[in-house]
């Protein structure tokens, strides 16, 4: 099975929010995460709007030509904004005004926010979008996705990423035993979250697991990978502007 792999361009547009101004510009990272070899482009549309905006993801929607996966919570407002865009699939994921990133996977033994997981899936559904639960890589979080309806699930590799060295098998083991089940239950699976250049290769070897989604380490590496010709294209321009005063 072929390895997607979708890059989550959110702190582009967390860069660019951190002085109110327009840029850098997350679509513009989009079309080269593609030229670079993206299979799809990420971006989670938060309740708060701290990073990605409305514009971002109606702009994406008409640029990118690989495919959109729109992370969202299981919230009215946010769910009807991906019925009218219909991006090729939308992600359901926790959210809470004061983390900093994603915690966990979603907390779908709570009933209120089982139903409010399921009325997102069935509008998401009706509207042509596919699915997909981002959760913890635990068996009940599994099943519950199968009855929900859920075309994929997106499993959480945090607790393997930030694991100490010692205890990542244990970790990396939990992720293959969920991602098997996954896979025999006929769901599709996905992974991400705290994947690094140092850590993702144990995870892309999973067989079942047909998609990552990859953002923070892509954009961190690309800061170090770009600056000094950044740097040395600045430099030149203000050389050249001295040479004419």
């Amino acid at each position: 099975m072929t390895m997607r792999f979708y890059v989550n361009i959110d702190h582009v547009a967390t860069v660019r929010q951190a002085r109110r101004t327009d840029e850098p510009d997350p679509v513009r990272a989009a079309v080269l995460a593609e030229l670079g070899g993206a299979d799809g482009i990420t971006v989670h549309l938060r309740e708060d709007r701290r990073h990605i905006s409305d514009r971002d993801v109606r702009l994406l929607m008409q640029t990118v030509r690989t495919g959109i996966n729109l992370e969202l919570a299981a919230t009215s407002e946010i769910v009807d904004i991906a019925c009218d865009l219909g991006p090729m699939q939308a992600t359901l994921v926790p959210e809470k005004r004061q983390e900093v990133t994603t915690e966990g996977g979603l907390a779908l033994t709570e009933p209120d926010r089982l139903e409010a997981t399921r009325s997102a899936l069935e509008k998401l559904s009706a509207a042509g979008i596919r699915t997909s639960l981002f959760i913890d890589p635990d068996e009940e979080s599994i099943r519950t996705s199968v009855d929900l309806g859920a075309d994929a699930v997106e499993l959480h590799t945090g607790e393997y990423a930030n694991a100490r060295p010692a205890d990542r098998i244990v970790q990396i083991e939990r992720v293959s035993r969920a991602a098997s089940l996954a896979r025999k239950l006929s769901l599709a699976v996905h992974a991400g979250h705290g994947l690094t250049y140092e850590n993702v290769r144990p995870v892309a070897a999973i067989p079942e697991i047909e998609e990552l989604n990859i953002g923070h380490s892509v954009v961190s590496r690309a800061i170090f990978t770009g600056l000094e010709k950044a740097v040395r294209e600045m430099a030149e321009i203000i050389r050249r502007a001295r040479l004419r005063a």
